[in-house]
């Protein structure tokens, strides 16, 4: 079962620094190789496919993210498809176009919402 870290789990708020380590709130184990590795494929993506595949590599930051940050020891996952965000990302492209770029001012906390609202606990 999977939970939502945006709208269904609700946590204390934390008081004080967090100590890093065992007990800490969250945990980060990603690396270098890997992180290199997805960037450069997604790089590829936008490259190839002329900025099209950007909501693809999105998604494939987004996920490895995801996989290697741990909350309360808990994994997260990110459940965000490119596909999903291609619709958005067209929209807003179309927005700003229309607005001469005013829209773009949205565009970046419209991006942060959907991340946040498609990682949930795994």
């Amino acid at each position: 079962m999977t939970q939502s870290l945006s709208t269904n789990a609700q946590y204390a708020p934390v008081r004080g620094p967090v100590a890093h380590g065992a007990g800490s709130l969250y945990e980060f184990r990603g690396g270098a190789g890997t992180w290199f590795a997805t960037e450069l494929v997604g790089a590829l993506l936008i490259v190839f496919t002329l900025g099209f595949g950007y909501p693809y590599a999105i998604v494939m930051s987004e996920r490895w993210r995801a996989e290697n940050t741990y909350l309360n020891g808990h994994q997260l996952k990110f459940v965000g498809s490119g596909s999903a965000m291609f619709g958005l990302w067209v929209k807003w492209f179309l927005l700003c176009l229309i607005t001469l770029g005013i829209y773009s001012f949205w565009v970046a906390p419209r991006m942060m919402k959907w991340r946040t609202e498609n990682t949930v606990l795994a």
